[in-house]
C-alpha cells in the first residue's frame, strides 16, 4: 500500500470520519454507546490528533487510521485511540500514525511516550520499541491492557 499523508483532521467531515473510525473499531465492538469514543482531552490544549484518509480529495472522507497524542506533562505524552480500519489492518498504517506521532512528540519537546495496549496489540508497539512495564487495566471487563513506554 502506498504511502499516504498523515495529519490532523480539517474539516468537519474530516472530524466526523476521524470519530467515526474510533467508534467503529474501539467502542462498537463492546456495544458501547456512540460518543463514547471522544473525551475531554480530545479538545485540550496540546492534544495532538493524527488521520490517515483514504482518499483526500473524497467530499465524504473515510479514516483509514487514526491516533491522538496528549501531553502529560513537560516531558512525556500518552499515546491514545489508535485504530486501524479492519480492511487496512497489516498494512502499515499504524506505523504510519505512530511514526507521525512520535515525530510531533519530538517537536514539542516530549522525551517519552507512554501508552496503553490492548494484549493482542503488544508486538506491534514492541516492534516500534516500546516496552511493556506492566500490566495495566481491564476495558469493558474483557479486554486486557498493559502500560508501554518508549523513550524518544
Amino acid at each position: 500500500m502506498p504511502p499516504f499523508l498523515v495529519r490532523s483532521p480539517r474539516t468537519t467531515a474530516e472530524w466526523d470520519a476521524y470519530y467515526h473510525l474510533r467508534y467503529t473499531v474501539l467502542r462498537q465492538p463492546w456495544q458501547q454507546p456512540p460518543g463514547s469514543e471522544r473525551v475531554p482531552a480530545d479538545d485540550e490544549p496540546g492534544t495532538i490528533h493524527a488521520l490517515l484518509l483514504a482518499d483526500e480529495s473524497s467530499p465524504r472522507p473515510e479514516a483509514l487510521a487514526v491516533g491522538m497524542l496528549q501531553p502529560t506533562s513537560a516531558q512525556q505524552g500518552q499515546v491514545r485511540f489508535m485504530a486501524v480500519a479492519p480492511q487496512a489492518a497489516g498494512t502499515g498504517l499504524g506505523r504510519q500514525i505512530m511514526d507521525a506521532l512520535e515525530t510531533q512528540a519530538r517537536a514539542v519537546g516530549l522525551t517519552e511516550i507512554v501508552l496503553h495496549s490492548r494484549e493482542i496489540a503488544v508486538p506491534f508497539y514492541e516492534r516500534l520499541g516500546y516496552e511493556v512495564v506492566e500490566p495495566s487495566h481491564t476495558l469493558f471487563g474483557v479486554i486486557p491492557h498493559f502500560l508501554m513506554r518508549k523513550q524518544l
